[in-house]
């Protein structure tokens, strides 16, 4: 299943975001968009030269725009707030959990340059914590896309969506290879490759990274199951479980904190109802550093080879268990 991903070419998650807000615009009159002077990071031009009159320059005012930005929720626009993922939500948290969560108001925050492929920015702007913060948050949807075609479906999905959304994206080139005409379905994961010895579940640029771990593996004859969890929360609970009732191993992947994300969000579902031995490949409670992307992703233990090891690692484990 894996020969249907096809590269075709490199580009970042946040041009994705440009493409499908642009996209949004044309489909949606009630939607508008904000950003925290930060338009050219965001991709945010074309949405802006073609409807200038639905935007709104804040500044930087993080904290501000999101109140605003509830505001034109109430009286029933659809906005659409653009910062760095940091500035999206730990510098506004209380703005967030006060003004658009507890209100459930019909945002959505939009937040470009998360985890370490950020790069040379470093730990200061590298928010490793942030799909923690936000799926903690009563009635929010939280969304990782893997490339650009996907962070472009994701951004006209959420348009359609009742209710606040988290959508998370990067910086950096980032090679292209869902389809552009793959669904994109809230709440519901993506079978890119059956198998029967392991699953791994993998979210954002890490499916990039799990997809190459696939077909390492398969080389050595293990036998993956692949599956791309774009949203976070709400978790398709259903086809993890399916999956995992399969092949009885699993492994996550995420650019994030081991604490708080996809792995911590699908090992208290197995908990409470198959319980499984488990990996995770993400942050081990580190802060980032100034780097190239692919450079710290190795560092931090995100690299293609530590999803191999930690397939290996985990049928270890399955083989002694039973």
């Amino acid at each position: 299943m894996l020969e249907k991903y096809v590269v075709t070419g490199k580009k970042s998650t946040r041009d994705g975001f440009g493409a499908g807000l642009y996209e949004v615009g044309k489909q949606y009159p009630d939607a508008v968009a904000l950003c925290a002077d930060l338009v050219g990071s965001l991709k945010m031009k074309a949405f802006i030269d073609a409807f200038p009159e639905r935007f709104f320059q804040m500044g930087i005012s993080e904290a501000n725009m999101m109140g605003v930005a509830a505001g034109l929720a109430t009286g029933g626009k659809i906005p659409f707030t653009g910062t760095f993922a940091n500035f999206s939500t730990g510098r506004v948290y209380d703005q967030i959990r006060q003004s658009i969560a507890y209100s459930h108001k019909n945002v959505k925050v939009c937040a470009s340059h998360a985890g370490l492929t950020l790069g040379e920015d470093g730990a200061t702007h590298q928010i490793l914590e942030d799909t923690g913060m936000m799926r903690m948050l009563p009635g929010f949807t939280v969304i990782n896309p893997c490339d650009y075609n996907q962070t472009k479906a994701a951004t006209i999905a959420i348009a359609a969506h009742e209710g606040p959304v988290y959508l998370r994206f990067g910086r950096p080139g980032w090679p292209v290879f869902m389809p552009e005409d793959e669904p994109f379905e809230i709440g519901k994961g993506i079978l890119m490759q059956e198998g029967a010895d392991v699953t791994v579940f993998a979210t954002g640029h890490m499916v990039w990274q799990a997809m190459e771990a696939t077909k390492q593996l398969a080389a050595e004859g293990v036998s993956v199951e692949l599956i791309n969890l774009h949203t976070i929360k709400p978790l398709d609970e259903e086809m993890i479980l399916g999956s995992v009732r399969k092949t009885g191993a699993v492994v996550t992947a995420e650019e994030h904190q081991v604490n708080g994300g996809l792995g911590d969000a699908i090992a208290q579902l197995l908990a409470r109802q198959l319980p499984t031995p488990m990996e995770m490949v993400a942050v081990d409670d580190k802060f980032g550093e100034s780097g190239k992307p692919i450079q710290l992703l190795d560092k931090y233990g995100l690299g293609v080879g530590d999803v191999v090891s930690a397939v290996q690692r985990v049928l270890s484990r399955q083989a002694v268990s039973s």
